[in-house]
């Protein structure tokens, strides 16, 4: 049966205008960065801030909840991982793509993070403009990596990129993340029920790293880690 040209006009596209938000979950611990950013993610067309919380485990359950299209997570949440969290939606097969936030910009973190399956690494440095950037590359299925941040050098090229004999390289993924709360100043027993893990696992990973990088208590690895510029890790 043939189609009348009102039929096709009201079949046409929704305009962008009057499209559905894409809709955002923030965490961040400090409200006034939370309220910010939502600020921010709202005042971009095409883009509304559904939940803002201050903690990882919030953030699962309210990802769990409205499974929002995206997440932003500071990277500094203090209650459990953020690359838990987002290795957690994975496992859960949700269909929130999740991206991080911090102010550090390191090869080894940024890498770790996109290798737990952030579709993302924005430093709180970025400008409105860079945000509206990543958020796009969000939404529309690929990976944003603040410019900042040299994208050839997380990859092994170009001038930016690390002695190949690094000791950060040999860590594991576990290894690191032992390592970055470790020199934080959090305990084992906290920085199991952060990452999921049991003490003994945590004693296990927090000797392991020594070894590769041939240090032999926490003081010095605070130390490597100033030396390093990793020092600042609560992002």
């Amino acid at each position: 049966m043939p189609v009348s040209a009102t039929q096709q006009q009201s079949t046409a596209a929704t305009p962008v205008s009057e499209q559905r938000p894409i809709d955002i979950l923030l965490a961040d611990e400090l409200t006034l960065v939370r309220e910010g950013l939502a600020s921010l993610c709202n005042s971009i067309p095409g883009y509304r801030v559904v939940s803002q919380v201050g903690s990882a485990g919030a953030a699962l359950a309210e990802i769990q909840r409205l499974q929002p299209a995206l997440a932003l997570l500071d990277l500094g949440l203090s209650d459990l991982a953020a690359t838990e969290v987002i290795r957690r939606v994975r496992e859960l097969n949700l269909r929130t793509r999740c991206a991080v936030f911090s102010v550090r910009k390191d090869r080894k973190t940024v890498l770790e993070v996109l290798r737990t399956g952030a579709c993302g690494f924005l430093l709180k440095t970025s400008s409105s403009e860079q945000m509206a950037d990543a958020l796009t590359q969000f939404s529309q299925g690929g990976i944003y990596v603040s410019p900042q941040i040299e994208v050839m050098s997380l990859f092994g090229e170009g001038p930016g990129r690390l002695n190949n004999e690094d000791p950060l390289e040999s860590l594991s993924s576990r290894e690191f993340q032992v390592f970055s709360l470790l020199v934080e100043g959090i305990r084992a027993k906290e920085i199991a029920a952060r990452l999921s893990l049991s003490p003994k696992t945590v004693d296990t990973y927090r000797s392991s790293l020594m070894r590769k990088l041939d240090i032999h208590d926490v003081a010095s690895l605070v130390k490597f880690a100033i030396r390093r510029d990793l020092a600042d890790l609560r992002s």
